[in-house]
């Protein structure tokens, strides 16, 4: 890995949190069922939250840009989704949802994060957005004026920066949709039992170990082989060396000084205990700061 993928690699695990705790917090579920959305299971206002950024997506738009989830799963919920709700009145509640946690979380501490965001929006504006449609959706949003939802707007697009760059590295390693899992799930990256909510039946998640095993990546137990945890490897190097263009324009001491100054903000979002995942945007679990 090249020294600016580290840099993104410890600059993702800083920001993640924040883009993720939309899709965890309770002022966040209370705003999809205030526009009509289910909250008894969190993947319809995930879906619609995650999604109103490319517009009225179908089932295949959808299915390209996640990846990972089944095209059953895909399907139950988009395009559904905008049956409830028009992809504006779910960012305009997506917006209410991040104003009302984060305020929750840091009460008038809110108002002391514009140096955070500046520099926060400085490196997702600075992204190439060829080949990246998550991305440039949501780059293609107005920025917020308060610092507070310009920090998470900027959090989100480099998130989703990243996320695309991953999709090109499990391409380029041949790893279809639920490979891409169970070849995480093999070098130990997350339980098996965290992507039940993808969809991928028993006999597709068997299939794809198979097809593993017939490459020489896993071994009869479904655990990686050597060739394996390389071949893993080169996709998280990969996914970083990706990642790494707008935070080489940035510069490690400014990229310091933004990790500095979010740390406030993380020690909210974890004290707070909403985010119980592992992210697949890299091998490592999302987890409290040191």
């Amino acid at each position: 890995m090249s020294i600016d993928g580290r840099l993104a690699r410890r600059m993702w695990h800083q920001l993640e949190p924040i883009h993720a705790a939309l899709y965890f917090s309770p002022q966040a579920f209370e705003e999809a069922a205030a526009i009509g959305y289910d909250v008894e299971s969190r993947w319809p206002s995930y879906f619609a939250y995650r999604t109103a950024p490319l517009g009225r997506a179908g089932t295949n738009l959808a299915f390209a840009t996640y990846y990972s989830f089944s095209p059953r799963t895909i399907a139950e919920h988009v395009p559904a989704v905008w049956d409830t709700a028009s992809p504006a009145e779910v960012l305009r509640a997506r917006h209410r949802a991040v104003d009302r946690t984060y305020r929750t979380l840091l009460g008038d501490g809110v108002g002391a994060l514009g140096e955070a965001a500046e520099l926060a929006r400085r490196v997702a504006e600075s992204v190439t957005v060829g080949g990246r449609p998550f991305a440039a959706a949501n780059l293609d949003l107005s920025w917020p004026d308060e610092p507070h939802l310009a920090l998470w707007h900027a959090a989100t697009v480099l998130r989703e920066h990243r996320g695309d760059g991953h999709l090109v590295a499990l391409q380029a390693a041949e790893l279809d949709p639920c490979e891409s899992l169970v070849s995480l799930a093999a070098v130990g990256g997350a339980p098996v039992a965290n992507f039940a909510g993808r969809g991928w039946s028993e006999s597709e998640w068997a299939g794809a170990q198979d097809r593993l095993a017939g490459r020489g990546l896993v071994d009869t137990e479904g655990q990686a082989t050597d060739q394996g945890r390389a071949l893993r490897d080169q996709v998280e190097r990969m996914t970083d060396d990706l990642a790494a263009e707008p935070w080489r324009q940035l510069g490690e001491q400014r990229a310091d000084r933004l990790a500095q100054l979010i740390q406030p903000v993380l020690g909210a979002v974890f004290e707070a205990g909403i985010l119980p995942m592992t992210s697949t945007l890299g091998i490592a679990t999302v987890k409290a700061p040191d």
